[in-house]
């Protein structure tokens, strides 16, 4: 066996059964991670590609294709598209079309946030179950320290309290990467309620440049 990986069981064994624990919650908050990742990349994916579909259409006034279109895929800013283009057969009024699709981004928003948090929670916990691990192998250590030999206290100290470390050191171990995806999966949810909020606001131009165009072909009232 390699010197590193017995290095790595030993450290592991000799920090008792929090070590377990911690390990489980690393894990639990890597899945999520991994399973958020996954999800924002095909959602961003998907948005990309419907975007490219429906904005040439939108911006050449065919906003039925476009309503057509977007109700045939499953992708975030089409639905987004869909509220504020229902809104647009109903009412002209550019302040409703914009209400409805924040309402659409309202209902989308939680989905892109869904169990993000949990990851910002398994590292805290991470942390605290380190250190509730060391402060028990610190009350052992000294439980055993006080009936032993005078002569072997020091020894019997230092390394009880060397192993006791054990579990902080791995509680922060997994606790720093889980708080580093955090921020990541916070930064890239942002990114990608910011873009379809951009692309309501050019939806809600080209409607008005629709509108606009519609007004002047139109003759002038006797």
């Amino acid at each position: 066996m390699p010197k590193q990986l017995q290095t790595i069981i030993s450290f592991f064994q000799d920090g008792g059964p929090f070590m377990y624990i911690i390990l489980v919650v690393f894990a639990v908050g890597l899945a999520i991670t991994l399973e958020r990742l996954i999800y924002l990349s095909m959602v961003k994916s998907k948005n990309k590609k419907i975007w490219d579909q429906l904005f040439p259409m939108l911006g050449q006034g065919k906003f039925k294709q476009a309503m057509d279109t977007a109700k045939d895929s499953n992708s975030a800013i089409a639905r987004i598209m869909v509220y504020g283009l229902s809104r647009a057969t109903h009412s002209n009024s550019f302040e409703d079309i914009e209400m409805a699709m924040e309402e659409g981004l309202m209902e989308i928003t939680p989905q892109l946030e869904r169990r993000t948090p949990y990851i910002n929670a398994f590292a805290n916990i991470a942390t605290l179950l380190g250190l509730l691990g060391t402060i028990m192998g610190l009350i052992k250590a000294f439980t055993a320290v006080a009936s032993a030999d005078p002569s072997q206290k020091a020894d019997l100290l230092s390394a009880s309290i060397s192993v006791a470390m054990n579990t902080t050191a791995f509680g922060l171990m997994a606790a720093i990467p889980l708080l580093l995806a955090f921020s990541y999966l916070q930064s890239r949810t942002t990114e990608l309620v910011d873009s379809m909020e951009m692309a309501s606001v050019k939806f809600i131009n080209v409607f008005r440049e629709a509108q606009a165009k519609l007004a002047k072909k139109q003759p002038p009232q006797q």
